[in-house]
């Protein structure tokens, strides 16, 4: 989303947003001389806000919602979203104070742009109003670019978001930076959807489990953990993950409950009530058994979690707990060194190329070999 801040020095008004690899900043419009610093920060209160709820309408687009029924959550997003078309008539003729009264609209998107257009009213500048509308314009735009899978420009901020939903295009491109860096690639980072992201990494996790299962004569699920002896690493959630697609799921189905379960926790709902009393259940029973040898120990100190990502930002907390998991793979896969073994005059640098080679040539095989799974 983009923050919108005054620049008391230059008395501008001016946005930003995260891009992945930093921050950037545009200037939206200087400030009228004289107007009250009360009035301009109002309306860069009400800008971010329009921005965040605007935002959200691509976090949790309506095909990810369970029901598209008359009142259900599906249409509520759509209707949000739809809402869209009048923001930037709100901007310029907002609902006013009349007699006492005030249209309010029950739809966010809607209300939040009226907000905005009763703050630029309250300054009566024309030039501002101008300005602010062709920014809120471009900030739709971008909005709508993401939506199609295109992050580039002002659409770069959704490298930083979790959806709900996770686009085709985005997953594509993700496959090939993988293809290319299977450790991951910065680019992974700065140019694509993590959710996204996180569905490709999914796949190219099992492949490179796979092939390390061959070499190393262990289960693919175990893999990871296994690796964790090697180095320390988190392994619970690529574990669950290569769980999960042994049991035949795909990888979007694999990472797209966990993370709308994680979206769902930071919202405070509890995604999953039964899964949470199972995970209550089993560590009770763990924490009798600590209790005979610390008989302080309580429940809280099992570090007991509702979701197994960061609640703050979930899609790229699993982005980068699989890329470590593929990391996993080819630590166990390097200690298989047989088959150079033999090599003659092969010093640990010319291994170590040869070794990270032959890992990669394989788990490109295999990710390529299912690639109709992942897409």
């Amino acid at each position: 989303m983009t923050r919108y801040a005054v620049d008391h020095r230059r008395n501008a008004l001016i946005a930003s947003w995260s891009i992945g690899a930093g921050d950037t900043a545009v200037d939206v419009a200087d400030l009228p001389a004289g107007i009250p610093s009360h009035d301009a920060l109002n309306l860069a209160k009400a800008l971010t806000q329009l921005s965040e709820i605007c935002w959200r309408c691509y976090t949790h687009p309506a095909s990810a919602a369970d029901s598209h029924e008359p009142n259900s959550e599906g249409e509520r997003r759509q209707e949000e979203r739809d809402a869209f078309t009048n923001v930037l008539t709100a901007l310029t003729n907002p609902n006013l104070p009349s007699d006492g009264y005030m249209i309010q609209s029950y739809i966010q998107v809607e209300e939040a742009a009226h907000q905005v257009g009763r703050a630029l009213h309250a300054l009566n500048a024309a030039e501002l109003t101008t300005r602010v509308t062709i920014d809120v314009g471009a900030e739709l735009a971008a909005i709508e670019q993401a939506d199609l899978g295109n992050l580039t420009e002002r659409a770069r901020q959704a490298v930083t978001l979790t959806r709900e939903d996770a686009s085709p295009l985005q997953v594509a491109q993700a496959h090939n930076l993988l293809h290319d860096h299977p450790f991951g690639p910065e680019a992974l980072f700065t140019d694509i959807d993590p959710a996204a992201a996180a569905i490709a990494a999914a796949h190219w996790l099992d492949a490179a489990a796979t092939i390390t299962a061959e070499s190393a004569g262990l289960p693919a699920t175990q893999i990871v953990v296994e690796a964790d002896h090697i180095e320390a690493l988190p392994h619970e959630t690529p574990t669950l993950i290569l769980e999960l697609m042994a049991d035949g799921t795909s990888p979007r189905q694999a990472v797209m409950p966990l993370i709308r379960d994680a979206l769902r926790v930071a919202e405070g709902e509890i995604p999953n009530l039964t899964a949470l009393q199972q995970h209550i259940a089993t560590s009770q029973q763990l924490l009798d058994k600590q209790r005979e040898d610390q008989s302080e120990l309580n429940l809280d100190a099992l570090g007991l979690r509702i979701t197994p990502l960061d609640p703050a930002r979930p899609a790229l907390d699993l982005l980068e707990d699989l890329l470590s998991g593929i990391r996993a793979c080819w630590l166990l896969y390097a200690e298989d060194a047989t088959e150079f073994d033999e090599a003659e005059d092969l010093d640990d640098e010319e291994w170590h190329k040869r070794r990270t080679a032959a890992f990669f040539a394989e788990v490109r095989e295999a990710a390529a070999a299912d690639c109709e799974r992942l897409l």
